[in-house]
């Protein structure tokens, strides 16, 4: 299998850097009710879609166990998804996505290896945090199963794309995962202001 050029992985990155930041910062104004909703949902948020890339960026720049992050997130995210869904209501779940965003950027920025354990527990907790602001959004439908089901789905891709960018990258040198650190780490520093 061929190696993505440099070109490609700044192409991939531009993208989705410069996908206008509409964050999920409250609730949507639409009411979802299928599968395709919960499938577009996280694409809809330059916040949750920039912290599910990073988990797998960074878990594939830095763990043996490359698909050990991404399970503890997207299991996490169900998790609060489920919570939202039942109208739990945790404080600070905005501040908390965002400071998400900054902790992941650094993480990838840094190419930091943490223990196995570690790691899960530290994407698991902000996972909770946007599941919860996603299953808050997706409580209006009718039946939250099956928009739950393709975020789900759309979550498992987002980190699919974060593992083949940070595998890609493993073979460029350091300073581009420093970059992309860097751009998530700025992008949830602008989150954190427009909350204050």
């Amino acid at each position: 299998m061929r190696t993505p050029s440099l070109r490609t992985i700044v192409l991939i990155a531009s993208a989705a850097v410069s996908t206008g930041a509409s964050a999920h910062l409250g609730t949507d104004a639409g009411v979802h009710h299928s599968f395709l909703d919960g499938l577009v949902h996280p694409l809809t948020g330059m916040d949750h879609m920039a912290a599910m890339v990073a988990v797998g960026l960074w878990s594939a720049m830095t763990a043996r166990r490359v698909w050990l992050a991404p399970i503890a997130f997207a299991g996490m995210l169900l998790v609060g998804a489920l919570l939202g869904l039942g109208g739990l209501a945790l404080p600070a779940v905005e501040p908390m996505i965002a400071a998400s965003l900054l902790v992941l950027g650094l993480l990838v920025a840094t190419q930091a290896k943490l223990p196995a354990a570690l790691a899960a527990g530290v994407v698991g907790t902000f996972a909770v945090f946007h599941g919860v602001a996603h299953g808050t959004e997706l409580a209006g439908g009718d039946n939250g199963w099956l928009p739950l089901v393709g975020m789900l789905v759309a979550t498992a891709g987002l980190h699919l794309a974060g593992v083949g960018i940070g595998l890609a990258m493993r073979a460029h040198s350091t300073w581009w995962p420093r970059a992309i650190g860097g751009l998530v780490t700025l992008l949830g520093g602008a989150f954190l202001l427009q909350l204050v």
